[in-house]
């Protein structure tokens, strides 16, 4: 098949699109892409639900890159199927406008109105979540197929979405599994890292309470990599540690050796019904990178990852600094973990075993709407 990637997606800030596009070209499939990525992160797009009256900034960005992707449309020629990347709420209305008679893959990783709930934007009812519920509904009904990473995302769909949804989980490309070592040295400090942007889903408040709980442990030395909403306020809990290094960002050509330099990847701890429902990118890229996953203990972080993460129960501050020391006193529990959540990445978060459901679903016959 000829595949069109169409949006205003980034692959640096949103590596799954990254995913996607390789399982397809790696399993065979041609890929095209018209692509103009839209210069605003999450962040920005939340801040602009703080503050309505930037909205005309957000029309006028993605107006300047619709009028860029018209005209890649009309160059690609004639494609099978045309995949929005994450974040298309808006693009794949565009897309249907555009391919009325073509199937449209629209990945819906997260939604408006959970992403808005989860940052403290909204609560169930008010006009915001209104609206962000409109535009989650019109969307999906844009969209021939819906992919979303986990069973919990799919059950959140409306019924009559779910009829028309893949679960595809986010995986990890290949410059992370090309990080793996078999064996590796063994340091006297047990090195941690996370990476993120400090929202609520990460649980960085018990992360920091953590960490000031490991402050007389000078065998854990800990990196916190990243910016955002929680990041001061985790950095206070944690001041009284001085073996916590707080870098601003790791550029994403470099990330992987980066994480794949240490021992443990930490994955997300917070107690948000978001939180609940996710298997976070780190997850898999720590996976595949070879380090040993430490994150909460949630159905789809469990069913995705089996007996090979270390897990602790939701913002459970102290039971996160009792796995970290024991990772810190037993090493080859600790290689264990690494080589097992690897041998798991490469049998299900590689970008081709990714894809594999979709590649299912888009050459059957499309389900009555």
């Amino acid at each position: 098949m000829r595949w069109l990637a169409f949006g205003t997606y980034d692959v640096q800030r949103h590596p799954r699109v990254a995913v996607l596009l390789d399982g397809l070209r790696e399993s065979g499939e041609e890929v095209v892409e018209v692509n103009d990525p839209l210069p605003l992160d999450t962040a920005g797009r939340v801040q602009m639900l703080r503050q309505p009256w930037r909205l005309p900034i957000l029309a006028w960005q993605l107006g300047r890159c619709w009028a860029r992707l018209i005209r890649g449309a009309r160059k690609a020629g004639q494609v099978d199927a045309v995949l929005v990347g994450y974040m298309g709420h808006f693009d794949v209305r565009l897309a249907r406008f555009l391919f009325r008679k073509t199937p449209i893959v629209l990945d819906h990783l997260i939604s408006a109105s959970g992403t808005a709930t989860d940052r403290g934007l909204a609560g169930s009812g008010g006009v915001k979540q209104k609206l962000l519920r409109w535009i989650d509904r019109k969307a999906l009904g844009s969209a021939d197929v819906v992919l979303v990473d986990t069973p919990e995302h799919l059950d959140a769909l409306p019924a009559d979405v779910q009829a028309r949804a893949v679960v595809t989980p986010v995986g990890a490309t290949k410059p992370w599994f090309a990080q793996y070592r078999a064996e590796t040295a063994t340091h006297e400090q047990l090195r941690v890292v996370f990476v993120g942007l400090f929202t609520p889903l990460h649980g960085t408040a018990y992360l920091g309470d953590a960490l000031a709980e490991l402050a007389d442990d000078p065998r854990i030395a800990v990196t916190m990599v990243g910016k955002g909403q929680d990041h001061a306020d985790c950095r206070r809990r944690a001041a009284a540690n001085r073996n916590v290094t707080w870098v601003d960002w790791v550029r994403g050509d470099e990330l992987p050796a980066f994480v794949a330099g240490h021992d443990v990847s930490l994955g997300i701890f917070g107690t948000t019904a978001k939180a609940q429902n996710v298997v976070p990118t780190k997850v898999y890229q720590g996976a595949a990178a070879g380090c040993a996953v430490l994150t909460s203990d949630t159905p789809p972080q469990r069913a995705m990852l089996g007996d090979t993460a270390v897990f602790v129960p939701p913002g459970d501050a102290s039971a996160l600094a009792a796995a970290l020391r024991t990772l810190a006193d037993d090493r080859e529990l600790l290689q264990r973990h690494r080589r097992q959540v690897h041998e798991r990445a490469l049998e299900h978060f590689t970008a081709v075993g990714v894809v594999a459901g979709l590649l299912d679903r888009v050459r059957q016959p499309a389900p009555a709407r």
